[in-house]
């Protein structure tokens, strides 16, 4: 078996009393594009920036790429690719002179116009970074992670801000990424993001790691489908993991066509909601020394 990319084991960080993480243990394969979801305040930003060497954890054994994060080495960072959640807002740089710039930091980077064209800012590569909008700042928030055709890429809620059509076209390109053999950590709160991209996602909640399987894993724990249909003037529904053989019962109990029959199967987004559950819904209540 392969080494893993990213081993964690009894990862903790406190502040005082507060345990923005607490006790966390995940292995992310090379190649493995991993989803981290959680409210904010659960630790998840945490856990990232102590993978990046960029916060010291309390207590826990980490190794990122073969060497611990809180030791980094450039030969080390080199092989890492970081999207923070702003990064370019106020350079002064054109957009392409922000990429260009970025590269040179890299032993083998990318070609700088395919970069900028992957995410989709060839047309503003003469733009400042100021004057683009927030939307296409994020874009090359994430062409500045991915020019040092880095092994290893963290992209924080990097599609905030994108239109749907250029969400697309940044999910085409992890895609490509991951052809390519970069391992990819993902955070975001687009649960259609994660259910499309991931290989497995991680659901933190309080520190601590409540849920970790694939999208189809994790859907596999809701209760089940739900049949609805109308009898009359009544709306009817019913659970069951075996919504096919409820349908056909109900052929078998009604004449003709059933008025406003529906299938419907939890969605990745239920089931996170059914983990977290009220940690979801006063996300920003507490801040975790900065976290998130």
């Amino acid at each position: 078996m392969s080494t893993p990319a990213i081993r964690v084991s009894g990862l903790h960080k406190h502040y005082g009393s507060l345990r923005a993480v607490d006790g966390l243990d995940l292995e992310i394969a090379p190649g493995e594009v991993f989803a981290l979801l959680g409210p904010n305040g659960a630790g998840k930003s945490t856990t990232v920036e102590i993978l990046e060497g960029f916060r010291r954890r309390t207590a826990g054994d980490v190794e990122v790429l073969g060497h611990d994060p809180a030791r980094p080495t450039r030969a080390w960072r080199e092989r890492l690719g970081i999207m923070l959640q702003s990064t370019s807002a106020t350079s002064l740089l054109t957009a392409r002179e922000a990429v260009y710039a970025t590269s040179r930091l890299y032993p083998n980077p990318r070609d700088v116009d395919e970069t900028l064209e992957a995410v989709g800012l060839t047309e503003k590569a003469r733009a400042q970074s100021r004057t683009l909008s927030g939307g296409q700042r994020r874009r090359l928030d994430v062409a500045l992670a991915v020019v040092g055709n880095p092994d290893l890429i963290f992209l924080d809620e990097p599609t905030t801000g994108f239109d749907p059509e250029a969400r697309r076209q940044f999910w085409t390109l992890i895609e490509s990424l991951q052809d390519s053999g970069a391992t990819i950590v993902l955070t975001t709160h687009y649960l259609d993001e994660a259910e499309y991209l991931a290989d497995r996602v991680a659901v933190i909640a309080k520190g601590q790691l409540v849920a970790l399987d694939t999208p189809k894993g994790l859907r596999s724990l809701a209760d089940g489908a739900v049949v609805r249909w109308r009898e009359g003037t009544h709306h009817r529904e019913v659970t069951t993991q075996t919504p096919t053989a409820t349908v056909r019962e109900l052929m078998d109990t009604h004449e003709g066509e059933i008025e406003g029959l529906e299938i419907y199967r939890p969605s990745l987004e239920d089931v996170y909601l059914g983990l977290v559950g009220a940690d979801a819904v006063d996300a920003d209540a507490s801040e975790e020394g900065g976290d998130e």
